[in-house]
């Protein structure tokens, strides 16, 4: 149920859904209704799922360009591989950034412990289009320990500070503009709120029931929630929930995205799927498959 008139809030957006064989994503960002939130374009939420012995996740060698990446795993591992050498294993409560800049290969894959077994996996993806003066910055990638993510706890709330700044913290993820980006646990009947800092402010629901503000009405699970600038936002948790709040200054050019390619340059967009279908990315290391450019990419 979603109450559809509200003084705070500017746009509700149900997420595209895909059933990749028995595994679920909710596409927030971008949509039709809400190209982007702040500097974030892009925003996945992806299980939880079970994988029984023998499954797992496979996302292949593939190309970025003027973004940065931003994985956060609620439950499960996933092993990432990239161009510039680095390997990382990512599991429950870390985050991964990854910087595409001018240009990286990376894969995201189970890894064969977790292949073996049953196991589980919960967790997020956003994308952060990077500055203008940014956008060909050298790649590069962080790993961010879950002791080292700034949390707060108590009276029904967790709230875990993934990137950016809030509340007067900062989290130690890298990045090149003003935002925030973190996961909201409440307990039933537990309040929070964001402060109105940034300018462009939004959160996903993931799970369970929320009311905003002194409105009545509430909002169900699976839905983006963007907010109006200035507009005084209080959650209330009707039920036990979990909410992926985002946002900040929204960048002064436009951005164009074509499969995994974000630029203000069409015409640089272009150039890099004529490098991908060239091969003429980097590779890497460990890992020969390729991904090929999608049927309809309009180069």
């Amino acid at each position: 149920m979603t109450y559809l008139s509200n003084a705070e809030v500017e746009r509700v957006v149900l997420p595209n859904t895909r059933d990749l064989g028995g595994f679920e994503v909710r596409r927030a960002l971008p949509s039709a209704m809400r190209r982007m939130v702040g500097p974030f374009i892009f925003l996945d939420s992806f299980g939880p799922v079970t994988l029984e012995p023998g499954q797992g996740i496979d996302s292949r060698p593939h190309p970025h360009i003027g973004l940065a990446t931003l994985t956060y795993l609620v439950d499960g591992e996933l092993i990432h591989r990239d161009s510039e050498s680095y390997v990382q294993p990512i599991g429950a409560g870390e985050v991964n950034v990854m910087v595409a800049g001018r240009g990286i290969v990376h894969s995201e894959r189970t890894s064969d412990t977790e292949r073996a077994r049953t196991s589980k996996l919960f967790g997020f993806q956003s994308w952060v289009a990077l500055p203008s003066e940014h956008e060909e910055t050298e790649p590069g990638f962080q790993h961010i320990a879950a002791d080292d993510i700034p949390a707060v706890e108590g009276e029904g709330i967790r709230f875990k500070l993934l990137a950016g700044s809030l509340h007067g913290r900062r989290s130690p993820a890298k990045q090149f503009s003003e935002l925030f980006y973190g996961e909201l646990v409440l307990g039933k009947g537990a309040r929070y709120r964001i402060d109105g800092e940034h300018i462009e402010r939004a959160l996903f629901l993931s799970s369970g029931t929320i009311s905003i503000g002194g409105q009545e009405g509430r909002f169900s699970d699976s839905r983006l929630i963007v907010f109006k600038p200035g507009a005084e936002i209080v959650i209330t948790a009707v039920s036990p929930s979990r909410v992926i709040v985002l946002g900040g200054e929204p960048l002064p050019e436009k951005r164009h995205i074509q499969w995994n390619f974000v630029s203000t340059s069409e015409d640089r967009i272009h150039e890099a799927a004529r490098h991908w279908r060239e091969r003429r990315f980097p590779g890497v290391p460990g890992d020969s498959e390729f991904t090929p450019l999608p049927g309809d990419f309009n180069i």
